[in-house]
């Protein structure tokens, strides 16, 4: 199996936990999945007692799949930070990976171009008035490629990472359950990758297809099956880890609508009209509206089917322009958005506090009162992992390398003392 370990990813789980704790994280693309890390490192800096990196069950759909997979692979969000959205020497996963044209899918549709202008041709010839020329032309829309880009390389990234020592692309050696969903572009089904009978499918090609979103990207072959995106059928799909018996749920989901009348009156936007912005942005929003109604009616759901587990969702503020207007091809804005995502998690975790610090005492997790009450407090302060973390295990131990893992490591042991000082004054 591609980038198989040989040994399970991950150490074992904490012993003595009474109940099952998950997590739950929903798509949106390159932008949902900064804006996931963004929230994951401030649970993991404001919450004690919570290891995100050693739960019990992953579900991710979409780009939150991507996300998914690394945590189960124990990939820690600050490591994530340094390889997806950070611009610096552990720098991995360019901007450009999503933007490579699909030149296989264009070729093999310009293949049959020939033969259906041929059949289009023929079928107005034989009968000009009843099919009419437009009739006639729309055989030809089965040359039309079903997405722009390619998203191989996501799969060939992952496949890569996965293979490191301590981590696996096969779900069946996970320490953890780790599910991943798409829906068969055939029957229109959900699909779970890493259930009993999906879980030989390799962990990379598995979110290969469940971020396979259509228009941009093609459907993904699997075992003669095509994928596309998972949340085409639900957002979060939750239930995928409440089946499994989880008692805390913690769900992230990134896009919300936008309410631009809100940020206008509030003063953080001075145009209220998105129709002014054109079809992308009408696009956007629209898809944000129906996803999002979608998902409040899931949540309703989960709390009727399983009244004994507590879920506890995550979400951006409806009024955050920088959310909605991002450019997630800029290293800069990445590193806005995802500061926004971690200040906004911080916000609702201090408004949500008494009801929120009952619900995670169930569990064994508290909230770090002196950590949200601190104003100053950024995702830099949430980025001390001194892990070292090598997104490709073929590219070599070089001195150079092991000079720079260990100043790196140095610099984040400084930055830690230096937090520490700081608290004790």
């Amino acid at each position: 199996m591609s980038g198989e370990s040989p040994a399970p990813a991950s150490r074992p789980r904490t012993a003595g936990r009474r109940r099952r704790i998950g997590l739950a994280l929903a798509g949106g693309g390159p932008l949902g999945g900064i804006y996931e890390i963004g929230a994951l490192l401030a649970l993991a800096d404001s919450l004690e007692g919570l290891d995100l990196v050693d739960l019990d069950v992953y579900v991710g759909v979409s780009s939150g799949g991507l996300v998914a997979a690394a945590l189960a692979n124990g990939v820690s969000p600050a490591q994530m930070y340094r390889l997806f959205i950070d611009d610096g020497a552990d720098a991995a996963l360019k901007p450009e990976v999503f933007l490579k044209p699909a030149f296989g899918e264009f070729r093999r549709r310009a293949a049959v171009l020939p033969g259906l202008a041929w059949s289009a041709a023929g079928e107005y010839l034989r009968d000009p008035f009843r099919r009419g020329v437009m009739r006639s032309l729309s055989t030809l829309s089965r040359a039309v490629p079903t997405g722009m880009f390619d998203n191989g390389a996501i799969d060939a990234f992952l496949a890569r990472m996965f293979a490191a020592n301590g981590r696996t692309n096969d779900f069946r050696r996970l320490a953890r359950k780790l599910y991943l969903v798409a829906t068969n572009l055939d029957t229109g089904v959900s699909v779970t990758f890493g259930k009993p009978g999906q879980d030989h499918v390799p962990i990379s090609r598995a979110v290969e297809a469940s971020a396979a979103l259509p228009g941009l990207f093609p459907p993904v072959e699997i075992d003669g099956e095509h994928y596309v995106d998972g949340a085409l059928n639900k957002t979060l799909h939750a239930s995928v880890a409440l089946d499994e018996g989880v008692g805390l749920l913690l769900c992230v989901n990134p896009l919300v609508p936008f309410d631009a009348t809100g940020a206008s009156r509030r003063g953080r936007l001075t145009v209220e009209k998105l129709n002014h912005g054109g079809l992308p942005l009408v696009l956007s929003q629209t898809f944000r509206a129906v996803i999002h109604s979608r998902m409040k009616v899931g949540m309703e759901k989960y709390r009727r089917l399983y009244p004994d587990a507590d879920v506890v969702l995550f979400e951006p503020d409806r009024e955050d322009a920088d959310m909605f207007f991002a450019n997630i091809f800029s290293y800069s804005q990445r590193r806005r958005l995802c500061a926004t995502a971690f200040a906004t998690t911080r916000h609702n975790l201090r408004l949500r506090a008494p009801m929120l610090r009952r619900i995670l005492a169930r569990h064994g997790v508290s909230i770090r009162e002196d950590r949200l009450a601190d104003s100053a407090r950024d995702v830099r302060a949430a980025l001390v992992d001194p892990r070292p973390i090598r997104a490709d295990p073929h590219a070599g131990r070089s001195v150079r390398s092991a000079s720079r893992d260990l100043a790196h490591t140095l610099d984040q042991l400084e930055r830690w003392l230096r937090g520490r000082a700081a608290a004790t004054r």
